[in-house]
């Protein structure tokens, strides 16, 4: 989203000591700055302080990020406390320029342009910065990054660093997650930018579980905001031909009741759940339809058909839900969905009701959540350990699923980006695990979980804590699928 509000005006910088060391940052917290904010200057963000404030007065100098422009070095210095950032360049030449870039979509665009603080090295100095403008803009629910950028006289070369943030809502890598989730979250339409319809959900979900796992209260907005913007649309509460889409909500808005207590939430959870019955047909046996007017009985569908009854059973109590649950799983486990190899395959289609398709991460992390979820509900211990079999499978190294490493890879990390369905797969995979693993009293797979976030946090992650597709190797652009997934990682591993 591009902003077009804003007007900056360059400010130059009167001091040549521009790299002084800086007093050490003050922590970082979780929620926006108190305290009385500086004069505000014609359109420009005030949150602690106003845009344009001196870098002498930062309370924390962090480099996080440095890029080369034609022999000289640009650089994002950030003072977590403040929080701010401003560009600096080294080694420079009078008429060189630099400036900041800002933001608000997660580094797609940047606010009118940008090049904030705007400003010319004279003669004479061999460093030279900008001012600090603010990281976010708090009054707009703008979460934001900055990138320093330059301009070299003699090549006329432009440069810019990669886009980093301030350690706001970002002490530790689950906060950093989730605010790098939440920039391309889109106020307007209460879903996340590029993120699609059943991926919002699925991004909308890991941000919900984030705010339980770190006490981090400052996306809580997202949910009524994505709930107000979002409930009339198509069908209304969420309903679409996808039964797979439904139950993806379903979930996000049972996640939204457990986390505020908000009735409106569990309600549409019913409604969706009574929706997604609606695809029931006694075809190959019985199971849900992956489609309305379709014949494909996908795993994916019938493994949220088991985990949303379940759970609508356990918070309404009522037995109709129940039902639904306990004859979704004996309907799967007597399908093959489930191979010789323990791992769930894709499918099976009404005209020969033969089990087969791709083993995705998703189809067995899902269905590790219901299943844990359904013997929660009975007491009966035998789907939970089902379950365990199913994750024994996937996590064990040399598996379709796990390199001989202990690292988890997933088919559409051949083919799929940041943007499409297949991104998402591994944060249904991510709360099967931690789901399962919190219901077993020997916890097998936090280890296994952790391996993963160690690998993606170090190996795949760039400096706004944005993901990639693998989490072995940066391998994909960062998008929304790629973001969700991640976060739901680190939530597991939190």
């Amino acid at each position: 989203m591009r902003r077009t509000s804003l007007v900056f005006f360059p400010v130059l910088i009167t001091t040549a000591a521009v790299l002084a060391a800086q007093p050490a940052a003050a922590e970082p917290t979780t929620s926006p700055p108190t305290g009385t904010a500086e004069p505000v200057a014609t359109a420009t963000i005030c949150n602690r302080y106003c845009d344009a404030r001196d870098p002498a007065l930062a309370t924390g100098d962090r480099v996080p990020v440095t890029a080369g422009l034609s022999g000289r070095t640009l650089a994002l210095h950030l003072s977590d406390g403040d929080p701010m950032g401003w560009a600096a360049i080294e080694g420079t030449r009078a008429g060189d320029e630099v400036w900041l870039d800002r933001s608000f979509d997660g580094g797609t665009s940047w606010a009118d342009g940008s090049r904030l603080g705007l400003t010319t090295t004279p003669s004479g100095v061999g460093g030279w910065r900008t001012q600090m403008y603010n990281n976010d803009d708090w009054a707009n629910r703008g979460v934001g990054a900055l990138r320093a950028c330059g301009r070299a006289v003699d090549t006329s070369a432009v440069a810019c660093t990669q886009w980093a943030r301030t350690k706001w809502n970002a002490a530790n890598r689950t906060e950093a997650a989730a605010t790098a989730m939440m920039a391309l979250y889109d106020n307007g339409t209460g879903l996340f930018r590029g993120g699609g319809w059943w991926g919002s959900a699925v991004a909308l979900s890991a941000v919900i579980r984030n705010v339980e796992v770190t006490y981090m209260p400052s996306y809580r907005y997202a949910i009524s905001t994505t709930y107000d913007r979002n409930v009339g649309a198509g069908r209304s509460q969420f309903r679409n031909e996808y039964s797979d889409d439904t139950g993806w909500w379903a979930m996000a808005w049972l996640d939204a009741f457990d986390l505020t207590g908000d009735r409106r939430y569990l309600d549409t959870a019913r409604i969706a759940a009574d929706h997604m019955h609606t695809f029931w047909t006694a075809a190959c046996g019985g199971g849900i339809r992956w489609r309305e007017g379709g014949t494909y009985k996908a795993a994916i569908s019938n493994s949220l058909y088991i985990q949303v009854n379940a759970t609508v059973a356990a918070r309404t109590g009522i037995a109709t839900y129940r039902t639904r649950a306990t004859a979704g799983w004996s309907w799967f486990a007597s399908t093959g969905l489930i191979g010789g190899d323990g791992l769930v395959r894709d499918g099976l289609d009404e005209g020969n009701c033969a089990p087969g398709g791709t083993v995705f991460s998703y189809n067995q992390g899902v269905l590790m959540s219901g299943l844990t979820e359904l013997s929660a509900l009975t007491g009966d211990p035998a789907p939970r350990a089902r379950a365990r079999q199913v994750a024994d499978a996937t996590t064990r190294p040399g598996s379709a699923l796990t390199d001989s490493s202990g690292i988890l890879h997933d088919p559409p990390e051949g083919w799929d980006d940041c943007f499409k369905d297949g991104a998402y797969f591994k944060a249904g995979l991510a709360r099967g695990l931690d789901e399962l693993d919190a219901a077993l009293p020997d916890h097998p797979y936090g280890a296994y979980v952790a391996r993963q976030a160690d690998s993606a946090f170090s190996r795949a992650r760039n400096a706004f804590d944005q993901y990639s597709l693998s989490w072995s190797a940066w391998t994909k652009p960062q998008g929304p699928g790629c973001q969700a997934s991640g976060l739901a990682l680190m939530n597991a591993a939190h």
